[in-house]
């Protein structure tokens, strides 16, 4: 059965030679140390729990193989948006990155599509960078955080990048970035700034877009939320609540709930029972593969670990595992 990846992160080559030539990349720079040292930037440290961050193409497509994997959507791992950056800066680690990327796809175009990292600093040059991404290297869209610098996507200054996005036709995939995550400075025990916090933030952004008006302003905007939302689609009933009670604060002439089928989300769920909610409550058109490569374990593969699942049909499966995602990005 054919699957297709739509969750699936790249450290860039160009960051490892960086490193290999001891320099910076983009204001990144590296420490030795264990395993294959950290990448600190901004006051944020990012350390690699697989080798696998440093696979080339061909050593990532031996793992697919292993996998059963037939196609991976590539995204940054998201430690290297940048967002942080000057806007030459971002641009200029943006293009970087997307040119890689793009080159991957066009080496192996049945094996890879890609996804652009944008300079979300600036409006402006992220439009332009993501017109490029799309028209001139031929990427499926972009990823981004869900925030930007502290500001929120239902900000009026970002509508105009969701015009362009939804004239375009390219997906948003919206990822957190955990160094951002608010459970680091609350709780920073027991590892619930990934487990938990990642999710929260998931379901942040996912609740901004609805509530913000963005996928009424937008009616054919394509975004898709990692790890199947977080709990956004459980909190459904207390989102609809507060918008009826508080009338004047409503930006969409429908409830929440009326906009959680307009999204997709993948199914880094990790659990069954968690992913049988989601499609019970936003329809298998809505629910596409994700593996969260290299960083999360499946087996025997995320497509053969949704194989497995005894409470989906094989209508279902076959919806998630490619046909949903090939029709999306018209692979």
């Amino acid at each position: 059965m054919k699957t297709i990846d739509v969750h699936a992160h790249v450290v860039p080559q160009s960051l490892w030679n960086a490193v290999e030539a001891k320099k910076d990349w983009y204001g990144y720079t590296h420490e030795t140390g264990a395993g294959l040292g950290t990448i600190v930037c901004n006051g944020a440290r990012t350390s690699f729990t697989t080798p696998k961050v440093r696979f080339t193409p061909e050593e990532r497509l031996k793992d697919m193989d292993a996998q059963g994997v037939d196609m991976q959507v590539l995204s940054i791992h998201t430690p290297f948006f940048g967002y942080h950056l000057d806007t030459t800066t971002g641009q200029a680690l943006a293009r970087d990155v997307n040119t890689e990327i793009a080159g991957t796809v066009r080496e192996h175009p049945k094996r890879f599509a890609g996804l652009a990292t944008l300079p979300m600093q600036d409006v402006k040059t992220a439009i332009a960078e993501l017109d490029y991404a799309v028209n001139k290297l031929g990427l499926k869209g972009a990823e981004l955080d869900t925030q930007v610098n502290g500001e929120q996507w239902d900000e009026p200054k970002f509508l105009p990048f969701f015009k362009a996005a939804e004239s375009m036709g390219a997906l948003l995939f919206y990822h957190p970035q955990p160094q951002n995550n608010f459970l680091r400075a609350r709780n920073p025990r027991h590892g619930l700034f990934n487990s938990l916090g990642v999710i929260l933030d998931d379901a942040i952004v996912t609740a901004t877009l609805i509530c913000g008006g963005i996928l009424e302003a937008c009616p054919d905007i394509k975004i898709c939320i990692a790890h199947g939302g977080g709990p956004t689609c459980h909190a459904m009933g207390r989102l609809d609540r507060g918008w009826e009670r508080l009338p004047k604060d409503q930006r969409t002439p429908l409830p929440p709930s009326a906009y959680q089928k307009r999204i997709y989300y993948d199914t880094v769920t990790s659990s069954e029972e968690a992913l049988r909610f989601l499609l019970d409550q936003v329809g298998s058109d809505r629910v596409v593969v994700g593996s969260d490569w290299p960083f999360v374990p499946w087996t025997p593969g995320p497509g053969g670990w949704v194989q497995g699942l005894k409470s989906l049909s094989q209508d279902e499966k076959d919806k998630i595992l490619w046909k949903n995602l090939e029709a999306l990005l018209k692979l």
